[in-house]
């Protein structure tokens, strides 16, 4: 599935930036580590991993209440309406995606709505959790119908984006030679509910470095958590050689920061150390985060234009139309928007942000490697995630509320559970 449009969008995820790293600058040596295959659980979890199977348990063993300021979830910021933007070419993409399936198949990529699988996704790319139908096991016509139904939810240069998240870990795979671990198909894709044009449904694809959650409700569309790393950032040999992403992500970002006053980016900095991983990633859809940084009516008119240019690098992902929504989502709470760093603004430096309000929270960081041995964070491994707080990842609060207003009955329903 190819897209060769960007529907009007100024910042393409490609464009070139003179803070952007040289490509060409020497890597580290590659990492020894313990093999752990991707598509298979091991034999044995590191540490790391164990550590994370015990986060991940514990945190699916909490009932989902959503990223918060303090505990408590905001009310009434996300009512259940018509949008007026269509979904029928995604019900139409499921459709036809469940159509190149057989029977067993289908059973194996479809889950109840509320199924704890939704929130068991992981960026890790070893075996950790994942469900429904990988990518690698799919003939031709399934897998382009799987990438159409992705497709069907992201906007030309997200679409992009994400297929070049699988191609440089595809890229990680001819650095490595580790045909176990990295692969551009070993991604997996859930169906949650069925596919319906009234009725709430959604997907999931779950894989290294790619984690798109997608609920729908009539034609109201959640697209978060959405998760989206690459190390390393750019190809510079082989199958996809000048492959690169994140560049708008960081350029963005930075040009925000290196903007401020002094007295600003002392208000914005709330550390030095990089936390080595973003504080929303798997298992972490009940972390409290107190608002930090420096609040929008503190930036001037030229400032904040910056600052609602990075919130849409990130929003415009979103297929259009229903990026727009989101996007006039954002710009309703932006006197209630925080920006907030850690680390150096240089323009070689790692470092990391935050956008944070009651109604989206985007965070971007430079990570150590993985695949190289650097124990320090570079700008050559990134991780970014777009999350909607008080409640609604996974559409959980326009779930909340449909079942509110509709006896559903059957046994797994939330009403017969007891959890309205």
């Amino acid at each position: 599935m190819s897209h060769d449009h960007d529907h009007g969008h100024p910042h393409s995820h490609d464009h070139a930036h003179p803070h952007s790293h040289s490509p060409t600058r020497q890597r580290p040596p590659l990492r020894r580590r313990l093999p752990m295959a991707a598509y298979e659980p091991p034999a044995k979890y590191s540490e790391f991993l164990q550590r994370m199977l015990v986060r991940a348990k514990q945190s699916l063993g909490e009932e989902f209440r959503g990223i918060t300021v303090d505990g408590i979830v905001r009310p009434g910021l996300f009512p259940v309406r018509k949008t007026g933007v269509s979904l029928q070419p995604m019900l139409l993409a499921a459709r036809d995606f469940l159509a190149t399936l057989d029977a067993g198949q289908q059973r194996q990529v479809s889950f109840d709505i509320q199924d704890e699988a939704w929130r068991s996704w992981s960026n890790v790319h070893p075996f950790l959790m994942r469900h429904g139908l990988s990518l690698h096991e799919l003939g031709p016509a399934p897998r382009q119908a799987a990438l159409a139904l992705v497709s069907s939810a992201l906007s030309a240069s997200g679409f992009e984006t994400a297929r070049n998240v699988m191609k440089l870990n595809q890229h990680a795979c001819e650095l490595t030679g580790l045909i176990h671990e990295y692969n551009e198909w070993y991604y997996w894709l859930s169906l949650f509910g069925t596919p319906s044009a009234t009725e709430p449904w959604g997907w999931q694809f779950d894989g290294h470095h790619l984690i798109i959650n997608c609920f729908v409700l009539g034609d109201q569309l959640v697209l978060t958590p959405l998760f989206m790393g690459s190390e390393p950032v750019f190809a510079e040999s082989g199958k996809y050689a000048g492959t690169h992403v994140f560049r708008a992500e960081e350029s963005v970002g930075l040009a925000l920061m290196q903007g401020l006053s002094r007295e600003q980016q002392a208000q914005a900095i709330i550390g030095t150390r990089l936390p080595g991983e973003v504080l929303t990633a798997a298992y972490l859809d009940n972390v409290r985060i107190p608002y930090e940084g420096i609040r929008y009516d503190d930036l001037t008119s030229g400032q904040q234009a910056v600052l609602r240019d990075l919130i849409g690098v990130y929003l415009h992902n979103i297929r259009p139309g229903h990026a727009e929504i989101r996007l006039e989502e954002a710009l309703d709470h932006l006197r209630d928007t925080h920006f907030s760093w850690i680390g150096a603004h240089d323009d070689h430096g790692a470092f990391y942000y935050r956008i944070y309000s009651p109604v989206v929270l985007i965070e971007f960081d430079h990570q150590p490697g993985i695949v190289y041995a650097n124990d320090e964070p570079t700008r050559d491994h990134i991780h970014t995630v777009v999350r909607t707080p008080n409640g609604n990842d996974y559409g959980k609060d326009l779930l909340r509320q449909h079942y509110a207003r509709h006896d559903h009955s059957h046994p797994g329903s939330a009403h017969r559970r007891g959890r309205e």
